[in-house]
This record gives structure tokens, sequence and C-alpha cells, in this order.
């Protein structure tokens, strides 16, 4: 019988929830070098009335959200930089949804994805102890310390001074209220030697579910994608020889990528999903409000006070793979998990349309593809080994005399 292969957690109610995300603040307290919010700062804050209106019209409105379930994302900047607010929201959200009888009731969570610095607060430890049933928490934690301060560094710091310590020390205490909580990895240029030290070391802090991608936009050098993929193959190597792979998970080894597309649904869920600014501004995603786009106006589809523009908003529930992508990348033999940001397809594009698809990432995946083939093939053949060997053990066992 062969050992069992941990599997990646899915998502909750995936694919049966609507996903609605507050940007509460534009202010974080780190200037990580790969984000792509460009825009942050400290006056762009949610108010109450705002917050209200936004939760009045959803829920006012079901038969435009459908859906079974519910996420309420908060995101920043730094979401937990507005705990008050937040909590705020969140009991009246609870509130509304049992005195409407709303069909989310007792079907819906709150989501976030912090740095970690304010997790150990009061306000955050009482918000989190009130609601912890319906929390799903992740912390940004990049790996090694080398690798985690290259990048995720405090803002106005002069030398520059990293994060690590600050988000670390919160670790033990998260993963023991969210037991199996995964952390977000990103990669960037600058950081692709440290790939392999980093997972293992995040396997080595108890975080047993590493997700991790490469940043979509256009950073990538000559020879990054031979490095990238040595940098994989060398994590493979120590996953599958020291049986990692049994309580460990990392996103980047997936059977089901890198064949052709069969399915030509959309990659990503802009349109599908809603995201309220402070100004009470009403986006497909965050990606497409001003903060995150470097060179292109935001893309605005309605308001908190006289609700979404359908027509604004249609182009988006038009999108699939065929209408967006070049012909390289329809007729791809690797291209089945090949992810791509509408945002930023629609901030790289050459007009102001979301129909051109970016491939700044295109050499990235291919290299991934390479090495997560790599990874199944010696998996597997250790596993039929393994398993050849327990078959044979189990065949050649020497009969216990019966002493009657």
């Amino acid at each position: 019988m062969t050992k069992k292969i941990k599997e990646q957690v899915e998502s909750w109610q995936l694919g049966r929830s609507k996903s609605i995300t507050f940007i509460v603040t534009k202010d974080c307290q780190l200037a990580c070098k790969y984000c792509y919010l460009v825009g942050k700062n400290t006056k762009e804050r949610m108010s109450w009335s705002v917050a209200k209106a936004a939760i009045d019209y959803i829920l006012s409105n079901e038969n435009d959200f459908p859906e079974e379930s519910v996420i309420w994302d908060f995101i920043g900047g730094e979401p937990f930089l507005e705990i008050d607010l937040i909590d705020k929201i969140c009991d009246y959200i609870k509130l509304e949804l049992y005195r409407r009888n709303h069909h989310w009731f007792n079907s819906f969570r709150f989501s976030f994805s912090t740095n970690g610095i304010n997790y150990d607060t009061p306000a955050v430890q009482n918000f989190i102890k009130k609601n912890h049933t319906h929390l799903s928490i992740g912390i940004t934690i990049d790996g090694t310390r080398r690798k985690h301060d290259l990048n995720r560094i405090w803002k106005d710091t002069v030398p520059e001074k990293g994060s690590y310590d600050d988000v670390v020390r919160n670790i033990p205490l998260w993963l023991s209220q969210f037991p199996g909580g995964g952390t977000k990895v990103t990669i960037s240029s600058a950081d692709i030697p440290y790939i392999k030290e980093s997972v293992l070391h995040l396997f080595n802090l108890g975080i047993d579910e590493v997700h991790i991608n490469c940043v979509f936009e256009d950073v990538w050098k000559p020879g990054d994608d031979v490095a990238f993929e040595k940098q994989l193959i060398e994590l493979a190597d120590v996953i599958i020889d020291n049986n990692l792979y049994i309580n460990n998970v990392c996103s980047f080894f997936v059977e089901h990528i890198g064949k052709p597309v069969k399915d030509n649904s959309n990659w990503c869920g802009a349109g599908k999903m809603l995201s309220i600014d402070a100004a009470g501004n009403f986006y497909p995603c965050t990606r497409f409000a001003a903060y995150s786009l470097r060179s292109k106006a935001p893309l605005i589809i309605g308001n908190v006070w006289d609700g979404i523009d359908k027509n604004k908003l249609r182009p988006f529930l038009t999108l699939d793979m065929p209408t967006q992508s070049p012909h390289e990348c329809i007729n791809c033999e690797v291209a089945s998990g090949c992810a791509w940001c509408q945002g930023e397809n629609y901030d790289a594009a050459e007009t102001s349309t979301i129909f051109q698809r970016s491939v700044a990432i295109c050499k990235m995946h291919k290299a991934r593809v390479r090495a997560n083939n790599y990874y199944w093939n010696k998996l597997y053949r250790k596993l039929e080994l393994e398993g050849k060997r327990e078959e044979y053990n189990v065949s050649h066992k020497q009969p216990i005399d019966n002493p009657c």
C-alpha cells in the first residue's frame, strides 16, 4: 500500500460562493518591493457610512447575488490597521443576515490576508475569538529571513529594515488558532535563488500548506526561467527524498497542469467578484482600482448608492481564454495551469481593453511545468517501487505455526 500524498485543501465553498471585498484602507506598515499596489497612502480609509451602504445594497438585492454562500473579504494595504471598522462591519453583516432571513445566513466567511504584524494585538485577538467559526486568515511570510527581508521591508526606513522577526513571532499563535493554515509566498526575479530553502523553512515552522506564485508583472530577466526550474527541481528532490509530501503541500507541484487546454473558461474571477473602495465605488476586482494600476484609469462598474451598472459589468462576463489569448497560448501544449490576472492584462495592454492577455509569465510557467513533470515522475516511481516492496514482503511473509 503506497504512502498517502497530502492534497491541497480546497477553498471553502469553491465555485459556490460570491467574493465581496472591502478595501478598508490603502495604508500599510510595509513597502514590499513586488507589491502591485502602487498607490498606497494613509488618506483613503473606508468610512462606516460607505461600508453600511454597501452591505445594505448587496443584501437588499438578493436576486443579483444568487450564490449559495459568500466570502466577505477585507484587504488594504493592511486590513488589520482598520480592525475597529472591520469589527463593526462584521457585526452588522451578521445581524442583517439574521434579521432579513437571508440565504447567506450561516453560510459565510470573513476572509483576511494579513502581513501578520498586528496579529497578536488585543483588538485583533478579540475579533478572532468572537468570529472564529466563520474566519479564514492567512499570514504572509515569504520564507527564510533572507528571502522575506529582501522584499518585505518596513516603509520609510533608511537603511531598509526587514519585517521577518515582526511576522514570524506570530506564526505559532496563528497556527494554534488556525491549524493547517496556509501562507502565501510571492516570487520575483531577485529572490529566485532562495525558493527551495524558503519553502522548506516554512514547512519547518509548521506551515504545511505553502501557496506560492510568481508575480504577473513583466519583471523577468533572461535566465530567470532556468534558475527557477533548477530551484524547483532541487526542492522536488528534498520533498520526495525526505517524504515531506506526506504532510506538506507546495502549490508549485500540481498534477493536472502542463497539458493542452481543454477548458476555455476565464482563469481569473474578475467580474464574478465585487470590490468596494473608500469612496464607495464598485470594481470587478481590486486590481481595477486606481491604487492597483500603473498606467490605466480605474475601471468602475457602479457605486454603493446607484448600484452595479450591468452594461459595464457585461464585458467581464463574456471573457474566456480564447477571446483574450494570442494563438501561441491557445495552441500551447503545456497551457493548462498557466494563470493570468485580468487587472494586469488591462494595465499592460496597448489600449484600454480587458481582452489582451499579458504573456510576461510565459517562460516561468514553462519552467514550472518542466519541474512539475520531474516531481511527479520521480514521486510515482518511488511510490510504485515502495508498493512493490511492500507487496513482496507480504507475499513472502513466513506463516506462523498453529499451536493447536
